[in-house]
């Protein structure tokens, strides 16, 4: 596919014009960032690894009648989505206590949630996308009642899809988040999963020993994040016909 005019770069993606109006091309980056981007480096291999994965949950969530922005994948780094109004905000279930939950409410890392919890987080890099309240999101006008209600639906349903299939395959889905975007037609408007779902948008953790397998492996320096991703896309079936080689990270300033 020739390239097209690039619409926007964010930390993991980019995103092109589409072929087709209504349409965009998602190109996955090897750009593994943490920390709001404090710390970044290229992991080969990276952005294959997202792109099948992404494809592989965006498809599973489809099929169970979970709309979202998927349309097909188009190569080893790029997808065609449905061109959509994103919802500022970023969707967090909580499944069992990790990460900034743990030092906002004094948990300890692996506590299992009394059932999952969700939250929202304003999207805005410069604020270090800050927790924020309904009432927040209400007031500013970030989402209506009922789009909140959907998106609730929408992030518990994806929660029990995702948890079941990681489950089969011995992996904990400890948390995630997820973007919520709006697509219009005509007037009707219904709201999709958007962005990508990857281990980068993951907390994944072995069941039987506790080995992360997600982008904690980079924030805490515990090994190599190809190996970590490439596990996850072996144990579900969908490792590319010729894998990312794990190599050392490449630094960039």
């Amino acid at each position: 596919m020739a390239r097209r005019k690039k619409i926007y770069e964010g930390k993991a993606k980019t995103l092109f014009e589409g072929p087709e109006p209504g349409t965009i091309v998602q190109y996955f980056k090897d750009d593994a960032t943490a920390f709001n981007a404090e710390k970044h480096d290229i992991i080969e291999g990276k952005g294959v690894l997202n792109n099948i994965l992404s494809e592989y949950f965006m498809q599973g969530l489809g099929q169970i009648g979970v709309p979202t922005h998927f349309l097909k994948r188009l190569n080893m780094r790029e997808q065609l989505v449905r061109s959509c109004e994103i919802i500022p905000l970023e969707i967090i279930v909580r499944n069992y206590a990790a990460g900034t939950v743990c030092k906002r409410l004094g948990l300890e890392e692996g506590t299992q949630m009394p059932r999952p919890i969700v939250e929202y987080c304003y999207k805005d890099d410069s604020l270090g996308d800050p927790l924020v309240s309904e009432e927040h999101i209400a007031a500013f006008g970030w989402a209506s009642q009922q789009d909140m209600e959907d998106i609730l639906s929408l992030a518990l349903r994806v929660n029990d899809f995702m948890s079941g299939v990681f489950y089969a395959v011995g992996i904990r889905l400890v948390d995630f988040k997820i973007e919520i975007g709006r697509v219009y037609n005509g007037d009707f408007q219904r709201l999709v999963v958007a962005d990508e779902i990857s281990p980068d948008s993951c907390r994944l953790w072995d069941i039987e020993t506790g080995r992360k397998l997600d982008k904690d492996v980079f924030r805490r320096d515990l090994g190599s994040l190809t190996d970590a991703y490439t596990e996850v896309a072996r144990r579900l079936g969908v490792m590319p016909n010729n894998p990312p080689a794990a190599g050392k990270p490449t630094l960039v300033n």
